[in-house]
């Protein structure tokens, strides 16, 4: 009776520990997505202020930047809604992909050229494609891609190199996307694929670290499950970060199924 109440009573304090731990996740990530929203919010309704003030009138220049900018938060907010919707229907298997042959030059070309129109600093890309397709949804696959360019020039110091490559072996088509920037510890390479990974946000951005809530990695990660695919991570503080994909070549299977 002694040891069975022990175990009992271990059990309960680990339950509430776990309990705990997923009440901290939670507040941490409803702070971190309301800090997340909050500034396109605020940059949305500062452009209408501007515009209903009249005091862009008859300077066409500065009325289209102000709108551009306003065009860009609105697209921020509906692709932080479309990723929460898509990673829920990836999680209930309510989601397929509309895998076909994809040639990956040119989903990675129109990446490249907006995220070095958009970008706050320098951005360097290296593109070596010796496997020209992959077996893929392409709408998805550029998500997956664009989260890995978007986390490598937001983790980067003041300029940033991106290489991107992919090779073929004899059962995938690989793709990596590596950078020279910031790097990631041990620990949270780990971690760094889990769902809202990002809980110590609201820690994080009180010293000034990139905003987010930890949705994009997560979503990777998704999206390349649904694949049949792997994602690995390496990484050295201070140096680089390197995403390697494993995307299944097509199998007459698939096609079969096509």
């Amino acid at each position: 009776m002694t040891i069975l109440t022990i175990v009992c009573t271990v059990y309960q304090i680990k339950y509430i520990f776990k309990l705990n731990k997923i009440s901290q996740i939670r507040e941490d990530f409803s702070y971190a997505m309301v800090h997340d929203m909050k500034t396109p919010l605020s940059t949305i309704m500062m452009v209408q202020d501007m515009l209903r003030s009249g005091r862009l009138e008859g300077k066409p220049e500065i009325k289209n930047k102000y709108m551009n900018i306003a065009e860009s938060e609105t697209d921020h907010l509906f692709a932080l809604t479309n990723k929460i919707l898509t990673i829920s229907k990836l999680e209930n298997h309510k989601l397929e992909m509309n895998k076909t042959e994809v040639e990956l030059t040119p989903i990675i070309e129109k990446l490249t050229e907006k995220f070095k129109a958009k970008a706050q600093k320098p951005v360097n890309f290296i593109i070596s494609l010796q496997a020209k397709t992959a077996y893929a949804d392409n709408d998805y696959l550029g998500e997956v891609i664009s989260n890995l360019i978007d986390n490598a020039i937001k983790y980067s110091k003041e300029s940033v190199e991106i290489n991107i490559t992919a090779e073929e072996s004899e059962r995938y088509t690989i793709l990596k996307v590596r950078d020279n920037g910031l790097g990631i510890s041990e620990a949270d390479q780990k971690i760094i694929f889990h769902k809202y990974e990002r809980a110590a946000a609201a820690k994080r951005s009180r010293r000034n670290g990139a905003s987010g809530f930890g949705l994009g990695l997560n979503f990777v990660d998704q999206v390349i499950k649904a694949h049949e695919g792997r994602i690995f991570v390496n990484s050295t503080e201070g140096e680089f970060t390197e995403f390697t994909i494993y995307l299944p070549l097509e199998t007459p299977n698939d096609k079969h199924n096509l």
